[in-house]
């Protein structure tokens, strides 16, 4: 009985000690989450691309040789946002995150319309107020509707061969992640 009373008692202390060390190291993790690392890289509504080496900025890289990999932070505050890109790659995706690094929402090449990425993002009033307007030029985009107003989205590309680095990189470079201006 004594040695029960005992290993509960290591148990109990060993726990409580456990919890202490979590409490105290939560502001050290919660300080390094997605969302902050990939807003701190540049401004909002421009997408950059990770680096191939570990190490990149804030600890961002691309760890996949044959992917090449850019982030955007994106508001949604003030105005939808619009994601698009056009290039002859192999594949491409894209995946759109909230604050919390929830995801919201992703698509391919496959699942796009003509191969090309046309995408806006709305909180639920900016997109009723889409909706009831005809605009020409959003007539193949696809509305996203997110309940926050920040969030990031990260694009892939697939670069398989040397040929197609460039194709790659310049997709990349010439992806937009702008906010949608009124009558655009």
């Amino acid at each position: 009985m004594r040695s029960f009373v005992y290993a509960l008692a290591v148990g109990l202390l060993g726990a409580a000690i456990l919890h202490i060390v979590i409490i105290l190291m939560l502001p050290r993790f919660s300080e390094r989450d997605a969302f902050s690392r990939v807003s701190a890289l540049d401004d909002v509504h421009s997408f950059v691309a990770l680096p191939g080496t570990p190490g990149g900025p804030n600890g961002l890289a691309n760890d996949n040789p044959y992917l090449r990999t850019a982030v955007c932070t994106f508001s949604i505050g003030a105005q939808p946002a619009l994601f698009q890109a056009v290039g002859a790659v192999p594949f491409w995706s894209i995946v759109l995150y909230d604050e919390a690094s929830n995801e919201i929402f992703s698509m391919n090449d496959k699942t796009s319309v003509a191969g090309n990425l046309d995408l806006v993002v709305a909180t639920p009033a900016q997109m009723l107020a889409l909706r009831r307007t005809t605009r020409p030029e959003l007539e193949k985009s696809i509305l996203v509707e997110m309940s926050g107003n920040v969030g990031y989205a990260v694009l892939r590309t697939l670069a398989p061969m040397p040929s197609l680095e460039d194709a790659a990189r310049n997709f990349l470079a010439e992806a937009t992640c702008d906010g949608l201006r009124p009558g655009s």
